[in-house]
């Protein structure tokens, strides 16, 4: 947790208390290299199916749906991590790159971790294997017609960018 000073509009002192994973965080710092963590927007073409995840988040005591996502580790490119985190939280090996955003923010309000959101084309079979013990997660490859419905239901958790995804592939059933 930090806290910085800044001035308002109005020329008035102000405190600001935000999460970062870096120290100094990036708004003292000025380095905005590469991001914190991978988001992974994967379609499975052998399935015809978008892989999604349904994993329980401590801080809602529930389980949500979302993407395969992770850390990225010092060392390591994007596509470094992300290739590993979709293999440890699905089992599933890209075999595609499609895209990869540039640095996005998913809460800027709280804090200034950012990601990279990386598309591809994913085989293989869905497994839990190299989930850690802190992973409880379910691997779900999602038909457009699936997708739509999860859009559609009000009774679920699911995070933003995974709604966002969710929306674009049941309406079109495609992934970018």
């Amino acid at each position: 947790m930090f806290e910085t000073r800044y001035e308002d509009a109005e020329g008035r002192d102000r405190v600001w208390r935000f999460v970062s994973r870096k120290n100094p965080p990036r708004c003292v710092s000025g380095v905005w290299d590469i991001p914190d963590a991978v988001v992974i927007v994967a379609f499975h073409a052998g399935k015809n199916r978008l892989v999604i995840i349904r994993e329980f988040r401590v801080p809602l005591g529930d389980y949500q749906y979302g993407l395969p996502a992770g850390l990225v580790d010092k060392g390591e490119t994007v596509a470094d991590s992300a290739s590993r985190e979709l293999f440890e939280e699905t089992g599933l090996t890209v075999t595609r790159w499609i895209k990869t955003s540039p640095l996005i923010y998913s809460s800027s309000g709280m804090t200034d971790e950012s990601i990279a959101l990386v598309y591809v084309e994913c085989a293989g079979e869905p497994s839990s294997r190299g989930n850690t013990a802190s992973e409880d997660i379910e691997t779900l490859l999602v038909t457009q017609e699936e997708a739509a419905a999860l859009c559609r239901d009000e009774c679920i958790k699911v995070d933003v960018k995974t709604w966002l995804v969710l929306s674009m592939y049941g309406a079109t059933g495609t992934i970018c």
